[in-house]
């Protein structure tokens, strides 16, 4: 059955907000088109080639697609090495604990590693991360909002660094785009900074998780020496910073 007027009408304003903010809350997108949260929601199932839906917020299928593609893609010749050290740091992981799980390439292997009935908490700001863990049904998630960056699928606001404030993380899993012994831990995005700082300061342990192919290089945005970190964990059994 084909769309009503109305329904057609609501989803074209969706579609129009989506190709200008990236990323709509549920809440908003409810305001914009003057109808129930319940009434978007049902909007975006009927329309799922059209619209994807993860912790209250709304975006387009095909960004989100992209960006599962882009994390998963095969030619990745970093694959192997971003899952042996995933595999490091997902023993770590213990029952009950709170976690922060950082962006980026690595981290969808360790949130993969998660058992689908263990008893913890994962708090994180990326959309991979996000879509991963909303598939595991006993794992609870906080997912930090704010301000959609789609080259890296995170999200970025003061509130969500307010609610990181406020949150005790047994473990954060840090990932970076360079690990040097003078320069310290960096990443390509500075807007990534701040959320990576406060959620070490909230940790009781704090654990870089790169392949090896990062060690000796710096990217644009300092967020740590290295110091800072309870352990390096790589593919390697040990590394030479």
């Amino acid at each position: 059955m084909s769309d009503s007027p109305a329904r057609m009408e609501r989803l074209n304003l969706l579609t129009k907000a989506l190709a200008d903010q990236g990323v709509v809350r549920l809440r908003d997108a409810a305001a914009l088109l003057n109808v129930s949260e319940m009434t978007v929601r049902r909007d975006i199932a009927a329309n799922a080639s059209r619209f994807a839906y993860l912790g209250g917020h709304i975006l387009r299928a095909g960004d989100w697609n992209g960006g599962l593609y882009r994390i998963e893609q095969e030619e990745d010749r970093f694959a192997a090495a971003k899952a042996a050290a995933s595999a490091k740091a997902a023993k770590l992981i213990a029952e009950r604990d709170t976690i922060f799980i950082d962006c980026g390439t690595t981290m969808p292997f360790l949130a993969n590693l998660i058992p689908a009935d263990a008893d913890v908490t994962v708090v994180c700001y990326s959309l991979n991360i996000a879509q991963i863990v909303s598939r595991k049904p006993n794992v609870r998630m906080i997912l930090l909002g704010g301000a959609y960056h789609p080259s890296s699928a995170t999200f970025s606001s003061q509130q969500a660094l307010d609610a990181l404030g406020s949150i005790g993380v047994n473990k954060a899993f840090l990932s970076a785009g360079g690990v040097d012994r003078a320069h310290g831990a960096t990443c390509w995005n500075f807007h990534e900074a701040p959320i990576k700082q406060k959620a070490m300061s909230r940790a009781v342990e704090r654990h870089l998780v790169v392949d090896s192919s990062k060690i000796g290089k710096v990217t644009a945005a300092f967020f740590a020496a290295l110091d800072d970190f309870d352990s390096i964990l790589t593919e390697k059994p040990s590394i030479d910073l």
